[in-house]
């Protein structure tokens, strides 16, 4: 699991967190800490990203405000609400990762796989945006409402995937 978020955090280990290292027993909960804040790193990069679609989608209603257009606004505003709900989720994420799990039960393979998850969510922002480019680019054609709906269920396919990273948590540590 080496990539430039892990890396990071790894290579800012303060003098404190390399001595107790050495000790027993701390250097595995000094790793997961590690990869608890890449993952923390990744997830606002994630948020941010999407952050940007979403203001992407609230200026295309206010050209169609402005342009008198308003019978798109509303239907934008669906795809706006499901991003934002989506960006607020992976915002709110605790370190200990949707409050599943004490920090002591998370052990490295779970940590992992929800680091592959959130990086699965980052490639999304690509589909998003390339839904709203498709939105732009139809503005005035009558492949409009085709483009907005489709937006709209790519917006959806985030809040799903993100509620399967927590249904694979659940899975993987069942109460």
């Amino acid at each position: 699991m080496t990539d430039q978020y892990y890396d990071k955090v790894s290579s800012d280990v303060d003098p404190f967190k390399k001595i107790l290292s050495v000790i027993p027993g701390f250097k595995g909960y000094i790793e997961r800490q590690k990869r608890r804040d890449s993952d923390k790193i990744l997830r606002e990069t994630v948020a941010n990203r999407f952050d940007q679609q979403w203001q992407r989608i609230s200026a295309l209603q206010r050209d169609f405000i402005n342009q008198g257009e308003l019978q798109y606004v509303d239907d934008l505003e669906a795809a706006a609400i499901k991003l934002r709900t989506f960006i607020d989720r992976i915002r709110r994420a605790r370190r200990g990762y949707s409050g599943l799990f004490d920090a002591e039960k998370i052990n490295e393979k779970e940590l992992a796989l929800l680091y592959q998850y959130d990086a699965s969510l980052l490639e999304m922002s690509e589909q998003v945006a390339r839904a709203i480019d498709n939105v732009e680019s139809s503005v005035g054609s009558d492949g409009l409402p085709a483009a907005i709906r489709n937006l709209t269920s790519v917006s959806q396919q985030c809040i799903d995937a993100y509620n399967r990273r927590d249904e694979a948590m659940r899975a993987q540590n069942p109460a």
